[in-house]
């Protein structure tokens, strides 16, 4: 029996990179597993990708008022939700003389004010013992370049992790941070081979481990927040970045 089984997990920003991974880990641990996506098209490649009962949904995760029709969605498929990992992202980086107000807030908007207002729109589905997974970034701990703001909106969303583990303790509701350094995904795909490997390298150097991370290294840590083997973690943040939160490189 896998460590998931009988569980119904959502993935927000599944289509590639760690959430696609965290998919095929749910599902491959028995879990029956949402993710959700801007593109349709991403959304099928990802479905071939997979294997087991898996629902796609096309879903703006920066789109507030929309996480209460992907709640309602989830209610008439599910008749509870044990899981949910709020994974998609914003990843824009720019120096501060770069941002517009538009941009700032289209951040914001996915990175912290969507999912907290998607957790409250799924309280009447989460089961007694549901776990909340809010992944992060290690710019919520380090400053770097350009990662201001992204920083900033990373570090509000991991203090969720601690503000509704307390407003959420007499639901049995466990809501923690994952916190990714540098790691493999497609995020740098459409700046070219080249270019990829340059930032790669770069960030390489500056992890104490001396290599990036991957997609599947996250996707474990997350199964094992998911699971019941977490059952006494909760309000904390799991790092999974190779040190380079902790350590001065």
């Amino acid at each position: 029996m896998g460590r998931l089984a009988g569980k119904h997990a959502l993935i927000t920003g599944g289509t590639g990179g760690i959430g696609l991974a965290t998919a095929r880990e749910f599902l491959a641990e028995g879990a029956a597993v949402a993710i959700t996506g801007r593109s349709q098209e991403r959304l099928d490649e990802a479905a071939r990708q997979l294997d087991g009962p898996l629902l796609p949904i096309l879903s703006d995760a920066g789109d507030v008022p929309g996480q209460a029709a992907l709640a309602a969605r989830l209610r008439q498929e599910w008749p509870k939700l044990d899981i949910l990992m709020s994974n998609a992202a914003d990843v824009t980086h720019l120096p501060i003389k770069a941002w517009t107000e538009e941009a700032f807030d289209r951040l914001v908007a996915t990175n912290l004010k969507a999912p907290f207002f998607l957790i409250k729109a799924l309280l009447p589905l989460f089961s007694q013992r549901a776990s909340v997974i809010l992944v992060g970034s290690v710019s919520a701990f380090i400053g770097h370049e350009n990662a201001a703001v992204y920083g900033a909106a990373k570090a509000g969303l991991l203090s969720l992790s601690r503000g509704l583990t307390h407003e959420l303790k007499d639901r049995g509701v466990r809501v923690n941070g994952l916190s990714p350094g540098p790691t493999v995904t497609d995020t740098f795909k459409p700046l070219g081979p080249e270019r990829q490997a340059a930032i790669y390298e770069e960030l390489r150097r500056t992890v104490p481990l001396h290599r990036l991370g991957t997609a599947t290294e996250l996707a474990k840590a997350a199964v094992y927040l998911a699971s019941d083997e977490s059952a006494y973690t909760a309000g904390t943040v799991l790092r999974v970045d190779g040190g380079i939160g902790e350590l001065a490189y």
